[in-house]
């Protein structure tokens, strides 16, 4: 039968009468129920579709996905958007959750899309630098819960002659739901560049074939940071009597790649106390950890540790300081150890919680410690401490050219970026407040679209009118090592064949509630994951990828 007869016509007789009888159940569900199935989805915007209370779908015309708090930084990259509209562009897609009930976590994606902003900006900037980046907002939803609807819309764009969609970047959660669309992604040949999220699952290693091919990141995995906090903190973590793992059993790969982490950290000594678990109900929610807390601080209590590495989300880490705190083992001084997510820690924090962590002398009783991917102070405080060694031996200040240049550039960089946010206040732009660098996300995220810049300026091979490929910036990820290593403000990207950042440094960082009414972030120093700084010139050694 001819190939042009339709379908519905190719079928034997039994099957044309159940395919008329599915046509009538279809008409009959339509009059009785008022034609829901011949309706559209409920939107919230254009191409924005209402699911439930959450608005899902991808934007760069300014919408804020219903939430204030971003409003004005997404007007700002849709301005941006415009500025360069008639000149050779591609896409960037910003795939992150964007709405929420909770007030600290709309603050994260403002910091976020400040980031964003600032670091599209700086990729646009420049005569030469071409093309240019269009940002799209990408909401996949609650803990990326309807991630398969945007990934399908994404690899529309990557498809379209009209969006270009060169790389997906974001990823601020390590979830199964993360990991899922990392995947869908990367399998069908889209490049992603992951800026926050530190689960080890979610990375290629290198030497082996990639499970991830085309995926980049530029914050080191929950692993790295764990033996470069092993690496700086010297015998403390890695005397075992003195250290417990508390951690959470709920399903989380952010969780258990942390848990990992630090039970792989060599111990000498006697043998500490066995590993302590409690389990959460979800990422934001406490349900009864308060009570399991109790039973756990009481058993450390009863230990020799003082300090605890902790493996569990922010808000849990908060309610277990807290449940620590108010122990009655109060001249012991703990150190809780956590990963990445307690970035956000501090904004969490009210006078009451400071003042609870406090003994009656004023002195700390907990002190967290975590592994950031960044710190503004960072820096600053490295190179006065090289400094101060270098002029011990050598009698005279350093010539610029004398300066490490894992310490100077990242420097420079994060010159150039308060620059950039200062000539953007002046200019009238209006982020929706003024972008603070202490928690990290702005520094990530700006270091994410400086970097995608960069590859999709040294694959054009000068000519601007021509778009790169996907396959292009997909192999360009490697190349940014070296000569053509990316000065980012978190530290220095050089990737390797599997796009990792190869020793990239964390910053130490201690949550100590001090004397004053709120409670200081201090940088506390550098940890390298191979427990030396990177080599000269960021040059990846052999046998590394």
């Amino acid at each position: 039968m001819p190939s042009w007869i339709p379908r519905w016509n190719r079928l034997p007789r039994w099957g044309k009468i159940l395919y008329a009888l599915a046509g009538v159940a279809v008409l009959v569900a339509a009059g009785v129920y008022g034609v829901p199935a011949l309706q559209k989805p409920d939107t919230c915007h254009n191409g924005i579709e209402k699911i439930g209370v959450e608005c899902i779908g991808v934007d760069g015309a300014g919408y804020d996905f219903g939430t204030p708090e971003i409003s004005a930084v997404a007007k700002a990259i849709s301005e941006e958007n415009e500025r360069i509209a008639n000149q050779p562009h591609v896409t960037v897609a910003m795939m992150l959750p964007l709405q929420s009930d909770a007030a600290g976590l709309r603050r994260q994606m403002r910091s976020d899309l400040q980031g964003a902003y600032l670091g599209q900006r700086q990729a646009n900037s420049g005569e030469g630098q071409m093309p240019r980046i269009r940002l799209v907002l990408a909401n996949p939803g609650r803990n990326y819960g309807h991630q398969d609807k945007v990934v399908s819309t994404l690899l529309d764009m990557a498809e379209s002659d009209k969006h270009k969609l060169r790389t997906v970047t974001g990823f601020n959660l390590t979830l199964d739901a993360t990991e899922e669309a990392v995947e869908r992604l990367t399998e069908n040949g889209v490049p992603v560049l992951a800026s926050r999220i530190s689960g080890d699952g979610i990375a290629n290693v290198d030497g082996e074939k990639q499970r991830f091919p085309g995926l980049a990141r530029i914050i080191p995995t929950n692993g790295n940071a764990a033996e470069a906090l092993a690496n700086f903190n010297g015998e403390r973590g890695r005397e075992n009597a003195r250290t417990v793992l508390v951690h959470d059993t709920r399903p989380d790969a952010y969780v258990e790649s942390l848990a990992s982490a630090f039970r792989g950290i060599e111990e000498t000594g006697p043998a500490g106390p066995a590993d302590m678990t409690f389990e959460s109900p979800g990422i934001d929610e406490a349900g009864s950890t308060g009570s399991q807390f109790e039973q756990i601080a009481n058993n450390i209590c009863g230990s020799a540790a003082d300090t605890v590495y902790f493996a569990g989300r922010t808000l849990h880490l908060r309610v277990f300081a807290l449940t620590l705190a108010k122990q009655t083992c109060a001249d012991r001084h703990f150190t809780l150890v956590s990963g990445s997510d307690a970035a956000s820690l501090r904004q969490a924090m009210s006078e009451k919680d400071w003042a609870q962590m406090r003994g009656e002398d004023g002195g700390a009783k907990v002190t967290v410690q975590y592994a950031a991917p960044a710190h503004p102070a960072a820096w600053d405080t490295a190179l006065a401490a090289w400094t101060k060694q270098w002029k011990a031996t050598h009698d005279r200040e350093p010539t610029a050219n004398e300066l490490p240049h894992y310490l100077a550039e990242p420097k420079a960089a994060l010159d150039a970026l308060n620059d950039l946010i200062k000539s953007t206040s002046t200019a009238g732009t209006d982020l929706g407040a003024t972008p603070n660098l202490e928690d990290s996300r702005t520094m990530l995220v700006y270091d994410g679209l400086v970097t995608i810049g960069t590859a999709l300026h040294e694959v054009q091979d000068n000519d601007a009118e021509q778009a790169p490929s996907l396959t292009d910036v997909r192999q360009e990820w490697s190349k940014l090592q070296s000569v053509h290593r990316v000065r980012g403000t978190s530290g220095l990207i050089c990737l390797t064949s599997g796009g990792n950042p190869y020793d990239k440094p964390v910053a130490v960082v201690e949550l100590n509630p001090g004397q004053g009414v709120r409670g200081t972030l201090k940088f506390v120093g550098l940890g390298w994951p191979t427990g030396k700084a990177q080599p000269k010139n960021c040059v990846i050694p052999s046998g590394t990828s």
